[in-house]
């Protein structure tokens, strides 16, 4: 049992190193099974094929991220009156940084390979996280609803995939991002405070006036405007 269980350890552990260092489309079974040090076929057998290793690898994070989030939406959707966006976000903190109990550097890994979803088009990654915690995520969709009643559910739909963009990228680019800050700014900054952070530019671009291109061309003021505008000024 031991060893089944050693194994399969192996096998999540090197496939979770590649994932998020080269992707899923570009990262084989034959790469995972040589940084594992096992062969191909204990892959098939612990798990059946490539698409049901990647949904493992997330599993071990989801599996505990995700009741703890649905736990904290509980909360908030109790509340009588509508939650304010940056509350809502804000509950993701403390779930996100548990997910370092699970790896070193958990919570960085964890987004990076839920971006290699999206950017990989893992089309059963996405059918598999609505399969198991569709409800959960009903929930997080209701609730910034109710928090911006003004967003049609389309609108809605291009402002989280704008955010998730937005996490992946910054998740990316943390160590960069803190080299950066201490150099330039002096400032320590560590994952909880990268989070932090984007919390307020996330809440207030999904929040936005929603584009309206003819709003927007009765708005914009044209150069000639702008040239009458700036010479009344002086």
């Amino acid at each position: 049992m031991n060893n089944k269980i050693n194994t399969q350890q192996k096998i999540l552990d090197a496939a979770q190193s590649l994932f998020a260092e080269t992707g899923f489309n570009d990262t084989s079974l034959r790469q995972i099974t040589t940084k594992a040090e096992v062969n191909l076929a204990s892959v098939n057998y612990h798990f059946g094929s490539k698409k049901e290793l990647i949904q493992a690898v997330l599993q071990r994070y989801l599996q505990i991220f995700m009741p703890r989030l649905d736990q904290e939406f509980d909360l908030l959707l109790a509340k009588t009156k509508p939650n304010n966006l940056p509350d809502i976000l804000t509950v993701f903190v403390k779930p996100l940084l548990e997910l370092n109990n699970v790896q070193r550097r958990g919570t960085r890994t964890f987004l990076q390979l839920l971006g290699r979803g999206y950017t990989d088009v893992q089309g059963h990654l996405r059918w598999f996280i609505n399969h198991h915690y569709g409800r959960t995520l009903d929930k997080f969709v209701l609730l910034v609803q109710q928090s911006c009643p003004h967003l049609p559910q389309s609108e809605l739909f291009w402002r989280l995939h704008f955010s998730l963009g937005s996490i992946v990228f910054t998740m990316a680019s943390t160590d960069a991002l803190a080299e950066i800050a201490l150099a330039d700014f002096d400032e320590v900054v560590d994952i909880e405070g990268v989070i932090r952070r984007l919390i307020p530019y996330l809440a207030a671009g999904i929040a936005a006036p929603v584009f309206n291109q003819e709003t927007l061309l009765i708005a914009t003021p044209t150069i000639t405007d702008a040239a009458a505008n700036t010479a009344a000024t002086f």
